[in-house]
């Protein structure tokens, strides 16, 4: 017995995650190039009006997510990742699902970042193949994930570091700008508002147009967002989750507010939507030269900082590449616990590395090398396509999972005095995230549509994700005659079952209430 015991927790992850990485991870995976580059091409789409609306309402449904996933992460931390919690708390089928759409999302997500990175590099060195810096960084990310958790975490937390002073230094600088401290002297205000105006009009004209510009705006806004929900696969390996996970969520309501929300502002105050520069930028390229930011220092006269940018930038996408392939690897190590994947990838080294998943993430980095044939711009726009719809079905499994647990406690009789962290509005917050997210799915595809007829090639890349998922989650329940988990059923108990802290404070909620 004691061999098996040992045999059963020598492939646990370990618990080495300190608190000050998981909070700057969480900065790490959710200031990216969606937020700093992608913001142009939907500035010029929709206008500063209907992307400061985007940004707002798919900001307020992330927290929502967010905080939906702390309720169940503080009372049942699990490292078996987001399709844990969906196969415990709705069906094993739907975490089957949902843990493999995570997998898809990050091996995509991967090689997304490793392409951008090798455009990045070609705005100091153009003659040189983008396939080659997508190898070199390729094996930096996969060393980087084969050490100890605390390793990852430190690297994490110093690309993170740089992520907030580039970013702290353009809001700042942006801001300057428009208050008419440049070359120029020119105070623009909000002046950009009202001339050329708020709202622009996309594909069609008039208010049909605006509608589509603000969809627009809508799509990416999604896309910038993603990554915020992955601190939730880090509650595994964090120590004392009951404290550190209701910190680590409560700290996303000011990453929203200040570093999406008000970086929005600043780039509406300093760049017209229908800036030649800003549109000739976002169509030709996904370096520094595409970031609004970049085009508003431009327009304002400063020459010399679109070099620094770009090299921080190189960090934004270095740090994604790596945090891509950690996330794959512990989504498929959880589904390997659950019986849902191949054994090997759930075992792990003496340092906690689960190295047999890394090396099965890895491989699909060399998608990467899709530019050879094809240019690296396309390339990546296809796997930007291909993302955004995994990533929003992540967020709906996260959503469907907590008010399945919700309805849990209210039948089990559990107050929510016992629970180590609750969140304000949820379970409303959790239906108007859905009822967000669900819309985005469903008319995320909308530009195969609209305008020059039906688009055969963006039409699969953006419902590729919702068919793959509804495939693998009816192909398992057929596969394993899985069946709903009910409330009355649902298991609500292991993994507290050793916390006598909180079999205390649940036995005394029960009593008095």
């Amino acid at each position: 017995m004691v061999e098996s015991h040992e045999e059963a927790t020598s492939d646990e992850l370990h618990r080495d995650f300190k608190p000050r990485q998981v909070f700057m991870f969480s900065i790490a995976c959710a200031i990216g190039t969606g937020l700093i580059i992608g913001s142009g091409s939907a500035l010029a789409a929709g206008g500063p009006g209907s992307l400061l609306i985007a940004y707002i309402a798919i900001g307020i449904a992330v927290f929502f997510v967010m905080t939906a996933l702390g309720e169940m992460a503080a009372f049942l931390p699990m490292n078996k990742g987001f399709g844990g919690y969906a196969s415990r708390m709705v069906d094993p089928a739907f975490g089957f699902a949902t843990g493999w759409n995570y997998f898809f999302k990050y091996i995509i997500a991967a090689p997304t970042n490793l392409t951008a990175a090798g455009l990045i590099i070609q705005y100091w060195r153009p003659d040189l193949n983008v396939g080659i810096w997508v190898a070199v960084f390729a094996i930096m990310a996969i060393f980087i994930n084969c050490l100890n958790v605390r390793w990852i975490g430190e690297v994490e937390f110093c690309a993170s570091v740089v992520k907030v002073v580039v970013l702290v230094t353009l809001i700042l600088t942006c801001f300057i700008i428009s208050m008419g401290g440049n070359p120029h002297h020119q105070r623009t205000g909000f002046g950009y508002w009202n001339e050329p105006g708020a709202f622009a009009e996309y594909i069609l004209k008039g208010p049909k147009g605006r509608f589509l510009g603000w969809w627009a705006c809508m799509c990416q806004a999604c896309f910038s967002y993603t990554g915020t929900e992955v601190v939730g696969m880090t509650f595994g390996e964090t120590p004392n989750p009951r404290k550190n996970v209701p910190r680590a969520i409560r700290q996303t309501f000011w990453r929203i507010t200040v570093f999406y929300v008000l970086a929005i502002v600043v780039v509406g105050m300093t760049v017209p939507y229908n800036s030649k520069e800003l549109v000739k930028a976002t169509s030709k390229s996904t370096s520094a030269a595409a970031s609004p930011f970049v085009v508003a220092i431009l327009l304002a006269g400063i020459h010399t900082m679109p070099g620094v940018i770009n090299a921080g930038l190189l960090i934004f996408t270095l740090s994604a590449a790596s945090s891509d392939i950690y996330c794959a690897s512990r989504s498929l190590y959880g589904l390997a616990r659950d019986g849902q994947a191949p054994e090997i990838t759930g075992r792990t080294l003496k340092n906690g590395s689960p190295v047999f998943a890394v090396a099965t993430a890895s491989v699909f980095m060399a998608l990467g090398f899709l530019n050879s044939s094809k240019s690296a711009s396309t390339v990546f726009g296809y796997f930007v396509s291909l993302v955004t719809p995994f990533s929003v079905l992540n967020w709906m499994a996260i959503l469907l999972s907590h008010l399945s647990f919700r309805r849990a406690l209210v039948v089990q009789g559990i107050p929510l005095k016992a629970l180590p962290y609750t969140s304000w509005m949820q379970p409303w917050g959790s239906y108007y995230a859905l009822f967000i997210a669900f819309l985005v799915l469903i008319f995320n595809g909308y530009d195969a549509f609209v305008g020059k007829g039906f688009v055969a090639r963006t039409f699969v890349l953006k419902y590729l994700g919702p068919v793959l998922f509804g495939l693998n989650c009816a192909w398992w329940k057929l596969y394993k005659r899985t069946k709903r988990v009910k409330a009355a059923d649902m298991d609500l108990i292991t993994g507290r079952q050793e916390d006598e802290i909180w079999q205390a404070e649940m036995s005394s909620h029960l009593k008095s209430g």
